[in-house]
């Protein structure tokens, strides 16, 4: 007696979901990186298809800029030796941190979008299956002008951060640039387009 044939896809568990993209977003002091972040946030958090990072960093919460998670020297070492960041890395007298938690959104197929480093962007290469860097350029008129209007450095010191700004990215990497040199809302309209346009996502 013969049995009844059963189709192939009842037998086979459905196959996972590719991984997503981890967006690694840099850029020079005054390139507007944060206000690129927060709109792109406010445009595609939405629709679950991206995550956008909480970095933790050893910077007192009132510090002013980035919403992050604020913790203490001590704090940070601890997690990052047990395994609590998927990157880690030092800048300017801090600590910087990505939760280890954001390698399982990408497992799961959604794309993370993160404020990082370029420094730290090799190490990271060898951690996630697809990195890209988002480079937000503005030309260097742009950049001075900004800083000044900050009001927190003077002209040497804008002039010290215009030059480690000059860097360039790490060499193998794929990357795109997303040029921020006029309005915000034309920057994150940019920004945003770019983001999905690298996701392989149609236009709303």
């Amino acid at each position: 007696m013969t049995r009844p044939s059963v189709p192939v896809s009842a037998t086979r568990p459905d196959a996972p979901p590719a991984p997503g993209t981890l967006f690694l977003v840099v850029g020079p002091s005054g390139s507007g990186k944060d206000t690129l972040l927060d709109g792109a946030k406010a445009a595609l958090a939405p629709s679950r298809r991206f995550v956008f990072a909480r970095r933790v960093v050893t910077r007192p919460a009132d510090a002013g800029g980035e919403a992050h998670e604020a913790v203490s020297e001590a704090e940070f070492a601890a997690r990052d030796a047990a395994g609590g960041f998927l990157i880690a890395w030092a800048a300017h007298g801090l600590r910087y941190g990505l939760p280890a938690a954001l390698g399982e959104e990408l497992a799961a197929g959604r794309h993370v979008v993160a404020n990082g480093s370029r420094a730290a962007a090799p190490a990271l290469a060898r951690r996630v299956t697809r990195l890209l860097l988002v480079e937000v350029w503005a030309p260097p008129a742009i950049l001075a002008a900004r800083l000044a209007g900050r009001g927190r450095e003077d002209a040497a010191a804008i002039e010290a951060r215009l030059a480690r700004g000059g860097l360039d990215l790490p060499p193998g990497l794929p990357a795109i640039r997303v040029v921020n040199d006029a309005a915000p809302e034309t920057g994150v309209a940019r920004f945003v387009a770019a983001l999905r346009e690298a996701a392989g996502l149609a236009q709303p």
